[in-house]
């Protein structure tokens, strides 16, 4: 069975909120405060990292991993009490925006509840009768997914937070290291509690969206971007990747694009240092993309250049939280990604059209175009000034600049020196 994706899904924009490093104050009650930025910025929901209490048995570092979870079924009294959380998502909601919980599946922390709690079927273990550790994370143990009590106690947890705090859906960690049919049983249930239920998994394989997922990560994408943005790989990489995707995946399969998000900015380094001057063009391009939800990572919104210490409090200070330039470029891409049904995520957006250029090595020039809207792209995604030579034959024609708002002739044919990772959206 494939689920319908939820409405408000097809032109919306993920924000993924890191609590411990989004505020000085690092709480649930300092981040409600700064909803409404969020949400002026054109935030459509809200991922919050784990929210649950952490393990103490191997912690890494000070205050540990958010994915080393002690119980499913409550709040991390580092970030405040249920009553703040449940204030948090009131106040989200009151501001039309979503709220994704996390959730760990895979593994616990190695002094949860349900070590002993549980039987010892619970957990993966070795010939001692110690719960197993996956790969190396060494602040965890591995659930065993061969009992179906397991199953029965993950979904019954997940249903918690979604009677009890009206959350919209889940992120899942790491889900293809969980067997597809728990997140078939699991979105089964959840959807019958709530139909428009909203589930993103960590993870590429297509068998997600067999009646389990609604987007997945668009991870082999994000690291040719990366690879782009330092000189290691071509256009025609991403081009060929992007056309390769839309043909291995169902048609409503939506694919999260972004140019950070915990992982890579904990431990690749700040969007900054990965991207250098393609930063912005890069950023663009993942709310141009067909088929993609793009992701905005704590700090992103404001430029904040810094790789979060990953288990330590590390917050941004209060003096770096502040509309600039990077702030508006956000604000113009989500407004471009709400009004253009062409940028719409799954089935509903256009696809990619190919205007053929004279430089497709360094070079996409595209457009997306479905009932009425049209977003064509010409993006220079190369360190070098390009002489772009192009026909646009049926797509030429009188359009808006989408990031200034000028007026624009696109003519029939176009011959320009393009700067380095310069670019232009324009709509008709």
């Amino acid at each position: 069975m494939t689920y319908k994706n939820p409405e408000w899904s097809y032109s919306a924009v993920l924000y993924e909120l890191n609590i411990r490093q989004f505020t000085p104050a690092g709480t649930f009650n300092a981040a409600t405060e700064r909803l409404p930025f969020l949400r002026s910025i054109g935030v459509d929901a809200i991922w919050l990292m784990p929210i649950y209490p952490i393990g103490i048995e191997g912690r890494k570092g000070t205050l540990g991993s958010y994915y080393s979870i002690r119980d499913y079924k409550a709040v991390n009294e580092e970030f405040g009490t249920e009553e703040d959380l449940k204030a948090f998502i009131s106040v989200a909601h009151s501001l039309g925006m979503k709220v994704l919980l996390d959730w760990v599946a895979n593994h616990t922390a190695r002094d949860a509840r349900w070590i002993t709690e549980r039987p010892a079927e619970w957990y993966e273990r070795d010939e001692q009768g110690v719960a197993k550790v996956p790969w190396d994370w060494t602040d965890t143990a591995k659930l065993n997914y061969a009992n179906h009590d397991v199953w029965r106690g993950e979904i019954e947890a997940m249903r918690y937070w979604v009677e009890e705090f009206e959350v919209d859906g889940f992120r899942a960690d790491m889900a293809m290291l969980v067997p597809i049919e728990f997140w078939q049983e699991a979105a089964a249930t959840l959807h019958a509690i709530k139909p428009d239920i909203f589930m993103l998994a960590e993870a590429e394989e297509d068998n997600l969206f067999d009646g389990a997922f609604n987007m997945s990560y668009q991870w082999n994408i994000h690291h040719i971007m990366c690879d782009i943005a330092k000189g290691a790989r071509r256009v025609w990489d991403m081009r060929n990747a992007i056309h390769a995707e839309r043909a291995k995946y169902p048609r409503e399969a939506m694919r999260m694009s972004f140019t950070s998000n915990h992982d890579e900015n904990s431990w690749s380094g700040s969007e900054q240092s990965r991207f250098g001057a393609a930063l912005e063009v890069m950023t663009a391009m993942t709310f141009l993309m067909p088929s993609t939800m793009p992701l905005i990572y704590t700090g992103q919104e404001v430029g904040y250049d810094h790789s979060f210490e990953f288990f330590e409090r590390d917050a941004i200070p209060a003096e770096a939280y502040r509309e600039n330039r990077t702030t508006e470029l956000y604000r113009r891409l989500t407004a471009l990604k709400h009004s253009e049904r062409a940028l719409c995520s799954g089935e509903r957006g256009g696809e990619m059209i190919d205007i053929e250029n004279n430089a497709k090595d360094c070079m996409m020039t595209f457009v997306r175009e479905v009932e009425g809207s049209r977003v064509v792209a010409i993006m220079n995604l190369s360190p070098y000034t390009i002489h772009a030579d192009f026909r646009t034959g049926i797509y030429a024609g009188a359009y808006r600049d989408a990031m200034t708002g000028e007026r624009f002739i696109l003519d029939e044919h176009v011959e320009c020196d393009m700067t380095p990772w310069r670019y232009r959206i324009l709509v008709k």
